[in-house]
């Protein structure tokens, strides 16, 4: 089963810009209630389409003082437990960010350990990539940051 995921945040001054659970040196962060980790909100959704389950706002409600800059790896636990206790196995995820600052590539495997991490999974089976938006819209302004996101799962066969 195939799920998809879509998630978007504006800049924000005065916070950290975390992607992928890795915290980049960048003159904005991005503005949420959680960490606001666009790249992780983006896999989870994806997830949670796949298992046939609501979205990340039913889980973590905007909000929910627990929610409170909660790390979005924590979040992606979450993914991995609902998984877990529905039989079903995460075979794969991919994402694309897309921004045209800051550059990502220097902390790809970084980012794709902390995800791989909190799924369970080998780090090969997490696909991260970037692009711009080629200067249009407000990602091109550099108002924010999008992030696209497929998740594949399988039914678990018990032993």
């Amino acid at each position: 089963m195939t799920g998809i995921g879509y998630d978007v945040h504006r800049f924000a001054e005065n916070r950290p810009l975390v992607l992928g659970g890795v915290t980049i040196p960048h003159t904005h962060g991005l503005d949420g209630h959680s960490d606001a980790d666009v790249l992780c909100h983006a896999l989870a959704d994806a997830l949670l389409g796949a298992m046939g389950l609501p979205d990340i706002g039913h889980y973590f409600p905007p909000g929910d003082p627990a929610c409170k800059d909660l790390s979005s790896l924590r979040i992606l636990e979450k993914c991995r437990g609902l998984a877990d206790a529905l039989n079903f196995l995460i075979v794969n995820v991919d994402a694309t960010l897309v921004a045209e600052a800051p550059k990502v590539l220097p902390y790809r495997e970084a980012m794709r350990a902390n995800i791989a991490t909190a799924l369970g999974i080998p780090p090969q089976r997490v696909g991260i990539k970037a692009t711009t938006n080629e200067t249009m819209g407000f990602i091109g302004r550099r108002e924010g940051i999008a992030a696209l996101a497929v998740a594949q799962i399988e039914e678990s066969i018990p032993l």
